[in-house]
């Protein structure tokens, strides 16, 4: 019996998707050849690995530990690699991606990729969701990290961003009416907030707008207005709003196109980090926002 790296590359694409199919899309395979490499890994190993349900796959205990080594050989193999064959690769990637995930989760994706691919220039951009997508397909983007209202043709979908209110730590916007909120300029999260507000029959006015994150949350942080964000901002100074206090907000769906057109080795390795990174995600923020 051997765990060899491209056995166990499909393993944990299977874990994280929690979807054969999906895994299947992610690793550039069929989706017979992940369910039968899977198949056959639980009978070399004599344990099952994956509990079978109506939509999709979930790990067993046995496939939760094997989960944590595999990452670990997988990683030390591609460390591997790189140092013999690959740190003088040279190259531009330009990747997109909406500004909610950048701070928090892109210093330790680039970091991870930058130690394989020292001599690789990334050119990061953040817009808002629909400016990307226009990017990507005129090809000017390689890799594009946005949020959808749902599964969309080509995408890779890393995983549910659930939406909540902030408020600010030293006011009370909320209790205002009309009640002020701070949202981004045409995107999906201004279009869901202002249709649930209007929705419950809430009065409401755009006190502040902005194409970034960081221009939003300024007007939240000094007690202007509450906002829209996803659970998983890691900020400080915000308070998260009781679910009772306004009407709750849809989730997001996070998802990523990669350009089909490029099979080169750092763009793929990107793409892997990336969705390592989100899969493992928690599905509620535990950053420091406050309750």
């Amino acid at each position: 019996m051997e765990l060899t790296p491209d056995v166990l590359r499909t393993f944990v694409a299977a874990a994280q998707a929690g979807n054969f199919t999906q895994a299947a899309k992610q690793i550039n395979i069929s989706q017979s050849a992940v369910s039968l490499q899977m198949r056959k890994l639980e009978e070399d190993l004599g344990k099952p690995l994956f509990n079978r349900l109506t939509r999709g796959v979930q790990l067993t205990a046995n496939g939760e530990t094997l989960l944590k080594y595999a990452r670990r050989l997988l990683l030390l193999h591609d460390k591997a690699l790189a140092s013999l064959s690959e740190p003088n690769l040279k190259g531009l990637i330009r990747l997109g991606a909406v500004e909610d995930y950048t701070d928090l989760h892109f210093p330790g994706i680039l970091k991870r990729f930058s130690e394989r691919y020292p001599l690789i220039q990334v050119d990061l951009l953040c817009d808002i969701s629909e400016v990307l997508l226009k990017m990507f397909y005129s090809g000017k983007l390689d890799l594009c990290l946005r949020n959808a209202e749902g599964v969309e043709p080509g995408g890779v979908i890393l995983r549910e961003e659930p939406l909540i209110w902030v408020s600010s730590t030293e006011a009370e916007p909320e209790k205002r009416s009309p009640l002020p909120i701070a949202v981004f300029n045409n995107c999906i999260y201004r279009r869901w907030t202002e249709k649930v507000l209007k929705n419950e029959h809430i009065k409401f006015r755009v006190a502040y707008s902005s194409p970034s994150v960081s221009g939003v949350l300024a007007a939240v942080k000094a007690g202007l207005a509450v906002a829209p964000m996803g659970a998983s901002i890691n900020v400080s100074g915000l308070r998260v709003l009781p679910e009772d206090t306004l009407p709750a907000l849809p989730s997001a769906v996070v998802t990523m196109h990669q350009a089909h057109t490029r099979k080169d080795s750092p763009l793929a390795t990107l793409a892997q980090y990336i969705t390592e990174e989100f899969r493992s995600m928690p599905l509620t923020g535990e950053g420091p926002c406050t309750q």
